[in-house]
């Protein structure tokens, strides 16, 4: 017999609250997950950024790194030569900085957090993959999910999001651990562009997925 509960009755509503949990529960692998952490570096954390403080973005993409290396996963810092990125004719230009581009500013921001052992990636446009040895890093340690995080949400990480998922990874964003130059760039990305091609969650939830994947190998 073919029954189906009632919309809106109790039952249906405890059948439909839990496909939901399901749903958004979030579970993780760390031995083959990798944060990546786009463009924390010093020329860039120092910009305004919406609607998460840069200082915001970094504090939760070191606990992101920090969490991932206890659970035994991969944390991956990519920065960007500016110097070296290709300047096209478009319709709006990406503000640059003026004269010459003292050799600190490229490098991350301490407060990043990047340690030995991590796998610095260097890249000369937008997405982390092309021109680099992302790929070739990221296989080699058996790594199939990627935790994206960084500046800016709708470039770097976008780029970023987009090479991944055409290669196959399974990508989970860490919301506010990323941000932009406006809250609407931000927005955009998070809600329409990046829930088609992972899952979006807030950095406390990934870190209690990695914490709690490590508690149940004890």
């Amino acid at each position: 017999m073919n029954w189906k509960r009632p919309r809106n009755s109790l039952a249906w509503r405890i059948h439909h609250t839990k496909e939901l949990e399901e749903h958004l529960s979030l579970t993780l692998d760390p031995k083959s997950t990798a944060v990546v952490l786009i463009d924390l570096q010093n020329a860039i954390v120092s910009r305004q950024l919406a609607p998460h403080a840069a200082s915001d973005v970094v504090s939760r993409s070191a606990k992101l790194a920090e969490a991932v290396r206890a659970s035994g996963g991969l944390a991956v810092y990519v920065h960007v030569l500016i110097t070296d990125v290709l300047s096209l004719p478009v319709d709006r230009a990406n503000p640059r900085p003026q004269g010459p581009i003292p050799p600190e500013a490229l490098e991350l921001t301490p407060a990043a957090g990047f340690r030995e052992g991590d796998v610095l990636i260097t890249k000369r446009q937008w997405g982390a993959f092309y021109g680099t040895n992302l790929e070739q890093q990221l296989r080699r340690r058996g790594i199939r999910t990627l935790v994206l995080a960084g500046i800016a949400t709708n470039m770097g990480v976008e780029s970023t999001a987009r090479g991944a998922h055409d290669q196959g990874y399974e990508l989970i964003f860490a919301e506010d651990a990323m941000s932009s130059l406006s809250a609407e760039f931000h927005q955009f990305a998070v809600q329409n562009i990046f829930p088609m091609m992972g899952r979006v969650r807030s950095s406390a939830e990934i870190i209690e997925a990695l914490q709690g994947a490590e508690a149940r190998e004890r």
